[in-house]
Parts: C-alpha cells; structure tokens; sequence
C-alpha cells in the first residue's frame, strides 16, 4: 500500500509513495526536453537520442507538483538573468537532483573547494560546462552534461538516477554561463563524495523539509547591492544561482512557507 503521509508543516510526503511502470533513464521515450525560451531547449516531444531520456513514469507522487512545474514555468519566472539574445555565454547544466533520505524527501548539492578561483566554498548543484562528446546543445546535451559533471564531482552512479524534467536556461552574468537545470529522481541511490578535494570540499544532501522551514530562509545581500533568496542549512549558507533555483521550485512546487524576507545576511566581496 502507498504511504501518503505528509508533513504537517510544509505538505511534503515524509515518505516514499510506491511508484510503477518505473522507466530507467536512457530506456523509453522523451516527454520532452523543457520548455522554449530565450537560448531554451525546444518543446518536447521528439525522441531521446540514445543513452538518454526525460520521462515522469514512475515517479513518486510527491515530485509531481516540480514535474508540472517544469513543463510549464517561463524563463522570466525563474529569475530577470536571462541567455543573451545573441547567443553568447558558455553552454552549462547543473543536476536538480531529488532523493529520499531518513527524513523524507532531500536535494543533493556540493561545496566547492575553498582554494578555486571562483565562487570558492559556495554550495552548489552538482555541474559544469557542456563538453563536446555531450552532443547537442539543444536537445540532449545538457542531459549528458549534467549527468557526467555529477558523476565526476561526486562520483554519483547516473544509472541509478531518472532525468524527469527540464527548466529553461538561466544566466549568470558574473561568469557567462548559459545553464540549464535538469530535474532528477535519484530511483536508485549510490555512494556519493569528494572525487577531487581541489574542487570539491564536501557533498550532502538537504532535506527539502528544512529548505521550507521558515526558520532556515534569508536574504542574501552582496556589497555590490545584489540581493536574492538564501538558505542556512547543513552548516551552509546556500545563495547565488543555486539557492535562486530552489527558491523557485519550492515556490512554484506550492512548497513554500511564509518566511521573513526582511531578515538579511551579508555577503562579503569575496563572494
């Protein structure tokens, strides 16, 4: 029997929901690759290239309300950073990657190493650049991409993991990376952890519960001025691109909980 209980507190399941008609990723046909924007991948509906797939079959019912959210979020939903028109920027993807864990629902993410040139010690998805052996840009790339960076990064089995959706691709001015997050199902965890410490200093998880405690959100204020969402989790402050990207889940997820967002942490210039 399915076990539907949920949280009182944020309406997420605590538990897993028995799934069926489950699909592996790189089995099956694409449900599509995410929705069309400025620089996005095109509507769904054509078929996977071989190795990989999008699919929602089999997916526990508590990540349906991010799977629909995904098939019809806009570009200017998610955030005012958006891939230039001309087409400029470093095509990248990131791994949004969903598991269950002893206290339900969780979200994988990384912390960089503090000794990198950029964005040193900041929380992130697991990701990077799109590599030529990654195949096209605008369909199935992204897929690959966002698979193979979070293998090497955190030495992730991604044929445990069910790519189920897509977003349109976002921008990051300060670097000008084109990034497209792609959605994931972790159906069949594998040990995960530091593959390089010059790159990697740690790989955790995060329950979802404690994204939407009211008591974990702020807002992250840099000194240029810039301010965005933040989360105070793990021992980690989450903020920038990543914590931008749960922001928008958990809002358009129905997740969210009322937080105070006149409570403010401040950045240094080395963020």
């Amino acid at each position: 029997m399915a076990d539907d209980r949920r949280c009182e507190s944020t309406g997420v399941p605590m538990t897993h929901v028995q799934t069926h008609g489950m699909t592996h990723a790189g089995n099956g046909s694409a449900e599509g690759l995410g929705r069309s924007g400025p620089g996005g991948p095109g509507p769904g509906g054509g078929a996977a290239e071989a190795g990989v797939a999008v699919t929602t079959d089999g997916l526990p019912a508590w990540l349906d309300p991010v799977a629909r959210a995904a098939r019809s979020v806009q570009p200017q939903q998610l955030s005012r950073f958006l891939p230039p028109e001309s087409g400029a920027g470093r095509q990248s993807a990131v791994l949004v990657l969903f598991g269950e864990g002893e206290r339900g629902p969780e979200l994988l993410l990384m912390e960089r190493s503090g000794t990198l040139r950029s964005h040193a010690g900041q929380p992130s998805f697991p990701g990077g650049a799109l590599d030529p052996e990654d195949g096209d840009q605008a369909t199935t790339g992204p897929l690959r991409a966002a698979l193979r960076e979070a293998e090497e990064e955190t030495g992730l089995d991604p044929r445990g993991v069910q790519l189920f959706g897509v977003l349109p691709r976002l921008y990051i001015p300060v670097s000008s990376f084109v990034v497209t997050p792609v959605l994931g199902w972790w159906r069949a965890p594998s040990p995960v952890g530091v593959v390089d410490p010059a790159e990697t200093a740690r790989v955790f998880t995060v329950p979802v519960a404690d994204l939407t405690d009211p008591a974990n959100r702020a807002t992250a204020v840099h000194p240029s001025g810039h301010s965005g969402p933040a989360f105070l989790v793990e021992s980690a402050l989450v903020w920038g691109f990543t914590a931008g990207v749960i922001d928008r889940i958990v809002h358009y997820a129905g997740w969210e909980r009322p937080w105070d967002r006149a409570r403010q942490v401040p950045l240094d210039w080395r963020a």
